[in-house]
Order: C-alpha cells, then sequence, then structure tokens
C-alpha cells in the first residue's frame, strides 16, 4: 500500500521504457473499490432493516398491526425502486439517442447546401416527398454554390468549423468528453474510481459535441461514445436515489444496464447491446445484471422506435433487409474477408498505438490544432471519393443495399462503371484505414465501431463487385454451376455486410456480440453461418497475431488499473509480487494522538493490525477511512482525547452487546451514526478506546507460495482492495490490483506477436515499399530514353 518503489520494478527498469514505467507510476493515482467491503455494508443495511422492520410493525403482544400493511407497500416499492431507476435511465438514454441522431443528419448536410422550407430540415426531410436519389428533382434542397471549388471549400470550413467548437468545448469544459470511454467505463465498472467520468458536464458537453465531430467528417464514430453518455445518464438519474448512491455494486449493476443500453440504441440491437455488455465491459455478470440489462435496453430501444428519428421505421440508418440466399462456394470468399478482418485488426490496433505515443509526446498540448486538422485533411481528401464524403452510416446503407433498381447509387450497381467503382472502393477503405489510424484517440469524442464497419464494408463490397464480374465473365464454371441463368447469383450488399463484420470483430476482438448485431441489424437467419464463418476466421487471424481489443490497448495506453479476462502463466508465487514495507499497527499501546500522527505520516488506503509482542502476528485489517471516522465520532462525543489509549483487541463480552445492535460479527461497516454511537457507548471505557468492532478480523489472506494467476482469479472474481499474505499466522506482505499490475507489465511475453516484431515488419514492409518504387523509377526512365 506504500507509494514507494516496488522490488519487482528492478526487472521493468532492465526490461521495460520510461514510457512503461509512467503507466505504472499513473496506477497510484486511482482509488479502488473493496468488493467484499461493499457486499458487507449491504448485509449489514439489511440486517438492519430487517431488525428495524420486527421492532416496528409488531405490537406489544404480537400482533399485526396497521403499520405492517404499510410495511409490505414499503417493501414492495423497495423492491420495484430498481426497475424505475432502470427504466428512467432507459428513456433517457433513447430520447438522448434520437436527438443526437437528429443533429448530426442536420449537420452533416448542412455542409452540402440547405433547405428553403425551413434551415432546421435536413437534406431527407426537406426532399421526402421525392423517390429516389435523385437531388437534381428536389428544388426545395439548394446547395451553396454552383462552382465546385466554392462547394469544396464550403464543405472543408464547414468541417474545420465543427471540429474546433467541439474541441474547444472538450477541451475548456469538460476533458473527459473526449475519446471513446468504453475503456474508461470497463475499468469503473471494475472497480477503480475516476472521479468527474461520468458526471452531468461530461454528458451534456459530450453529446453536445458528439453531433459536431460526426458532421465534421472525422474519421471516428458515435457508437462508443453511445456507451459512454449512456453510463453518464444511468450514473446521474441513479445518483439521485439514495439505495444507489451508497452502495457501490448497485451503481455498478445500474452502470453495466447503461453500456447495453448505449450499445443498443445505437446499433438498434438490444440484444447485441447486452451480449456487449457481458462480452466487453463486465468480468462478472449475475443473472440479475443481465435481466436488468436486457430491460434497460428494452426500454432505451424502444424510446427510439418511437421517436423515429430517421421517419423510416429504422432504429439505425444502415438496417436492411436480404430476401437472396447464399451459396457454399462464396465460402471461399467470405474467409477472404475474415483474414481482412482480422489484418485490419491487428494493423490499426499496433499503429494507433504508435500514433498514441506520438500524440502524447508532441501533441498534448495542442488538442484543438490537431483536430482541426485533421478534420480538414479528412475533408479535402473525403471531397473527391464518393464513399469519404458522405456520413459513414449513410455510406454503410448504400453499401449494404441489394441491386434490385432502385436503390442504385451513383452507378454502383451498374455492370458498365463496375472497375470504376472497384477503384473508388479501393481508395476509400484505403484512406479510410489511414484516417481511422490517427485520428481515434484525438481530444474530441471519437469512436472506432461505425468508421471500422465503414473500411470493412467498402472492402466487402469491392470483393463482392469482382465477384459478380467473375461470374459475369465466366457463367458456366464449375464454381457457378448452382446459379440459376437470368437470376443474380453474386450479391454484393452482403459482401459489404459480411466485412463491416469482420472488420468490427477485429478492432474490437468481439465475436458473439457482433454475430447478435448482424443478426438484428438483417433479422435474417440465412446470414447467421456466413457471419459465424466469417468471425471465426477473424478470430483465428487475430490470435494468431496475438491482437488484443482496442479497448484493452487503450487500457494499457492510458496506464489504466485493469486486470484484464486473459488467463497467463507467470510461474511464480505471489510472494515474488508482494509488498513487505507495511505500514502496521499493533494491537495495542498506541494513543490516539499517536495513531492520527502515524496516519498523516502515510497515504495507504488500510492498516494491518498486529500484534504488540513483537512477532508479527496477524490479527486483522482496518481502513484508513473507518479510523478517521471513529476518532472524529469519539471526539465529538467526548469518548476521548488525544491521550486516550486505543485498543484494537476483541471483546468477547462486548461482542454480543455490538451484535444485538444490529450489525453481524466483524467489521461494523456502513453503519448509521445513531448505531454508531450505540457501539460507542458499549465499548468506549473512561481508560481504553475500543476499536475491535471496526476491525475486519477475517480478511481475504494467502500463503506466500501461491501461484500469482490464483491471487490474479480471486482479485477478477472476488473484487477485494486488498489481499493480504500470510506465512503460518505471521503477517509476510499484501497484494494488490496495482501490485499485479506491475508485475504483468513488466514480465508479460504472453503475445507472439510483439513491439519488436511488429515494428521489424513495418521496416521491412517500408524497405519493400522503397525498393518497389525505385524499380517503377528505373523502369519509368528507361521506357522515357527509348522513346
Amino acid at each position: 500500500m506504500s507509494r514507494e518503489r516496488h522490488p519487482s520494478l528492478h526487472a521493468l527498469d532492465r526490461n521495460g521504457s520510461d514510457e512503461d514505467f509512467e503507466h505504472v507510476e499513473r496506477y497510484e493515482d486511482f482509488t479502488t473499490i473493496d468488493w467484499i467491503q461493499d457486499s458487507i455494508i449491504e448485509r449489514n443495511r439489511r440486517l438492519r432493516a430487517a431488525r428495524n422492520q420486527h421492532t416496528t410493525y409488531r405490537g406489544p403482544r404480537g400482533e399485526i398491526t396497521l403499520s405492517w400493511l404499510w410495511s409490505l407497500v414499503r417493501q414492495f416499492a423497495h423492491a420495484g425502486q430498481s426497475w424505475f431507476v432502470v427504466s428512467l435511465v432507459g428513456i433517457a438514454i433513447g430520447v438522448n439517442a434520437a436527438v443526437i441522431s437528429i443533429v448530426t443528419e442536420w449537420l452533416s448536410d448542412i455542409k452540402m447546401g440547405y433547405c428553403s422550407d425551413g434551415w432546421w430540415l435536413n437534406q431527407q426531410f426537406c426532399c421526402w416527398e421525392i423517390e429516389g436519389d435523385d437531388d437534381e428533382a428536389c428544388k426545395a434542397w439548394h446547395s451553396w454554390s454552383d462552382v465546385m471549388p466554392a462547394r469544396w471549400a464550403i464543405y472543408v470550413l464547414f468541417a474545420a468549423a465543427f471540429s474546433f467548437i467541439a474541441a474547444h468545448l472538450v477541451k475548456s469544459l469538460a476533458k473527459y468528453a473526449a475519446g471513446s470511454g468504453i475503456s474508461e467505463i470497463k475499468c469503473i465498472i471494475g472497480g477503480f474510481v475516476m472521479k468527474g467520468f461520468l458526471g452531468f458536464s461530461t454528458f451534456f458537453i459530450k453529446s453536445v459535441t458528439l453531433p459536431l465531430v460526426i458532421a465534421s467528417g472525422l474519421s471516428v464514430g458515435k457508437e462508443g461514445p453511445s456507451v459512454h453518455f449512456a453510463c453518464c445518464i444511468g450514473n446521474v438519474i441513479a445518483g439521485l436515489f439514495k439505495g444507489f448512491s451508497g452502495s457501490q455494486s448497485k451503481m455498478r449493476e445500474i452502470l453495466t444496464a447503461s453500456s447495453a443500453a448505449g450499445v443498443a440504441v445505437a446499433f438498434g440491437s438490444p440484444i447485441g447491446g447486452v451480449m456487449f455488455s457481458i462480452e466487453e465491459m463486465s468480468s462478472v455478470f449475475s443473472i440479475k445484471t443481465m435481466w436488468r440489462s436486457f430491460f434497460c435496453a428494452l426500454v432505451a430501444t424502444v424510446t427510439l422506435s418511437a421517436m423515429n428519428p430517421y421517419r423510416s421505421g429504422k432504429l439505425v440508418l444502415f438496417q436492411v433487409t436480404y430476401d437472396r440466399d447464399w451459396h457454399f462456394f462464396e465460402i471461399m470468399f467470405f474467409i477472404i474477408l475474415g483474414i481482412f478482418g482480422g489484418l485490419y485488426g491487428a494493423f490499426a490496433i499496433r499503429l494507433n498505438v504508435k500514433v498514441a505515443a506520438f500524440r502524447k509526446r508532441y501533441l498534448a498540448d495542442h488538442a484543438i490544432a490537431e483536430a482541426v486538422t485533421l478534420a480538414t485533411i479528412t475533408a479535402m481528401i473525403g471531397w473527391f471519393n464518393h464513399f469519404l464524403r458522405i456520413d459513414m452510416t449513410e455510406s454503410l446503407a448504400i453499401l449494404f443495399r441489394e441491386c434490385d433498381g432502385a436503390s442504385d447509387y451513383d452507378h454502383l450497381c451498374q455492370s458498365a462503371y463496375q472497375w470504376p467503382m472497384v477503384n473508388s472502393l479501393f481508395l476509400a477503405t484505403v484512406f479510410r484505414m489511414g484516417l481511422v489510424v490517427i485520428s481515434y484517440g484525438c481530444k474530441v469524442p471519437a469512436g472506432i465501431f461505425v468508421p471500422s464497419m465503414a473500411i470493412g464494408a467498402t472492402f466487402g463490397r469491392m470483393v463482392g463487385i469482382m465477384v459478380k464480374s467473375l461470374n459475369q465473365a465466366y457463367p458456366k464454371s464449375g464454381i457457378f454451376a448452382v446459379c440459376t441463368p437470368d437470376v443474380p447469383c453474386i450479391t454484393p450488399g452482403t459482401y459489404a455486410f459480411l466485412g463491416a463484420a469482420a472488420a468490427l470483430s477485429g478492432i474490437m476482438r468481439l465475436t458473439v456480440t457482433v454475430v447478435v448485431i448482424m443478426f438484428e441489424l438483417t433479422g435474417a437467419l440465412t446470414y447467421i453461418l456466413p457471419t459465424m464463418i466469417v468471425l471465426l476466421v477473424t478470430k483465428a487471424v487475430g490470435d494468431l497475431l496475438g491482437t488484443r481489443g482496442i479497448a484493452d490497448e487503450m487500457i494499457r495506453i492510458n496506464g489504466y488499473p485493469f486486470l484484464d479476462k486473459d488467463d497467463h502463466a507467470y510461474n511464480v508465487p505471489v510472494s515474488r509480487v508482494m509488498r513487505t514495507d507495511l505500514k502496521t499497527l499493533p494491537v495495542s499501546g498506541l494513543s490516539v494522538k499517536e495513531i492520527e500522527d502515524f496516519i498523516a505520516r502515510t497515504d495507504v488506503k488500510g492498516f494491518p493490525v498486529v500484534s504488540a509482542d513483537g512477532k508479527n502476528t496477524f490479527l486483522g485489517f482496518i481502513d484508513r477511512t473507518d479510523l478517521r471516522y471513529v476518532f472524529d465520532k469519539a471526539k465529538h462525543a467526548q469518548k476521548a482525547h488525544l491521550s486516550t489509549p486505543v485498543s484494537f483487541e476483541t471483546d468477547h463480552e462486548d461482542r454480543e452487546e455490538v451484535e444485538m445492535a444490529g450489525v453481524a460479527a466483524g467489521p461494523a461497516l456502513g453503519i448509521d451514526e445513531d448505531i454508531s454511537m450505540e457501539i460507542m457507548e458499549t465499548t468506549a471505557t473512561p481508560d481504553v478506546l475500543k476499536l475491535w468492532p471496526w476491525v475486519n478480523q477475517t480478511p481475504l489472506t494467502v500463503s506466500p507460495q501461491l501461484p500469482l494467476e490464483v491471487v490474479m482469479q480471486l482479485f477478477k472474481r472476488m473484487g477485494p482492495r486488498v489481499i493480504l499474505v500470510e506465512n503460518h499466522g505471521e503477517l509476510a506482505g499484501l497484494v494488490t490490483v496495482k501490485d499485479v499490475l506491475r508485475f504483468t507489465l513488466a514480465h508479460d511475453t504472453s503475445s507472439p506477436w510483439g513491439e519488436q516484431r511488429f515494428d521489424s515488419l513495418v521496416d521491412e514492409a517500408r524497405e519493400w515499399t522503397g525498393d518497389l518504387a525505385e524499380d517503377a523509377m528505373s523502369w519509368f526512365r528507361r521506357m522515357l530514353r527509348r522513346t
């Protein structure tokens, strides 16, 4: 618990980088929730409530009184409070998501022109009565200029202005509104406190700036930030109720349910949102939490559907339905999409880590300039490509479509334009990948779900068009023998759909969640099997390259103290990791002033209580906050003064009287002021202040020989703040999650795809590209000489 340098960091000094050590030091900036202690608090509250109910609602002879009926009403109200709060949270999330969608559509279209019938209408509503995609037939919609260079300049200026406003608001008013937020929420649900990250100001600024960022054209998405603002809503609403604000475990349930609702409104997928909260967000997931997550996601989705932001009956813009079936020979092409998804995830994550390190070192003080520059460059490049110019969600809706005649967009479905379209899709894929890598992580609200899906969709549509052209060129070939003549055999839109799923799975390292989301987007069981095949290939490629999800990488890059769910074999006992320079308190022999001075000289969260005979026999553990609380109450009640001796030793006679007050044997945690004073009346004497009711006499302890992997599982499954190491009754040390993270950071060799190997591959690719370019230039010069 001490902030002194830990012995296990010597290996880090030899093998790790200075940047890694900075991450280790950052672990000390966060506090940890002790879930075991929180459970004890909840248990004591239930015991007190049961005792009060028994004494209050029974008559003197035990008969049932009218107050007993009132007690039943209160019980039902208490039981329904959680569902009421979850309902409020779901409604608020759905309304906020609908408003953000409407504003985003309007801001995205205002860059291109305006509606003469009403400035507040976007292009879709302005041209509501016009069928198809013929913009020229809509006379109410006016472009800003008829001159192409002027339209391009206005488009770029709007993008720069939107990004400037968003970055300035984030930097000035709510720094936590930047980024996706999923990494931080994973840590918060895991038990780490980040004050202000889920506050109202963060929610408000993120909700205001998110449409601006999306409309600016930056290659970022709103789906990740949707999870963040959903959890902000859950935290703010639940904080208004005493039953949640005072219980970390109940608050964690609300945050988990809110994260499910955030994904649900982002993709129109309530079941997918629940799966996301299980697979990605929470390492400890109970059935009760699952039901509340499902209910919250359902309420949020129903609210979004009732508001119908797109006036099309769809929950998201890229929702689609497929009528055609697929063929078994297409599996070989589906495998190509899966390989692309795995490779994209691996290289995008690795390159983004490099960009994050560069941003941290050189651009930390230039967040606004960076955002404006990225938006300007993206707009300047994107204007000249059909699929980069429009909003990414609109692009997905176009790429997912079947070619049924009315769904054509800019000759996308016409065979005469298929090769220029392949070229356009290829350029969109390459440029979008580069823009996503450098844009994700800038200091504005930024997600990576939809940008990755857009990359996969353009690549998948390109592959689909190529397969379709191959079918048209060789209709009688063996692999196309199952195709019926004069009937479309290949549906390029399904390739875009599967490519989007592969890229999303590759960057997030999710499988079941993506399958469920994609199923809910199409509503067709037909493409469940192809989706599963693609995602299994993507996962296999990612596992082969040792890729972790982008959220886990951001946790590591930002130095957040979080144990992931992967199991590693370190083959060391816990004694290699534990701290031995402990700040302990003897069971007796100190006064109030001496203990207060001792607390003032340390900044640890708690103190082991040991015997006073010098043998270091372990007797219990007491929190720093409990000591402060008891001393303040004792002084205020004049039960103790500075010279009063303090004893942590258990008094068995007093224990029975304390338990009669409604507190179970063990630490008297979570007690109200009246019972606290009652305990103090029982235990305090004129000669000594007895603190044993506040001492946890049965903390979680392990042997020094216990493998580190088992200790990691204890932290993940039980959630203690600290685990004491006891050797035959003698206190040997203690270990925290931060100590484990220090050690794993210095000794983690589990990934077969290390930084060194990745850097060498990038260097080889650079040399190969340089040699190829040099050979091409040499050939070009020889051709010029001959001519």
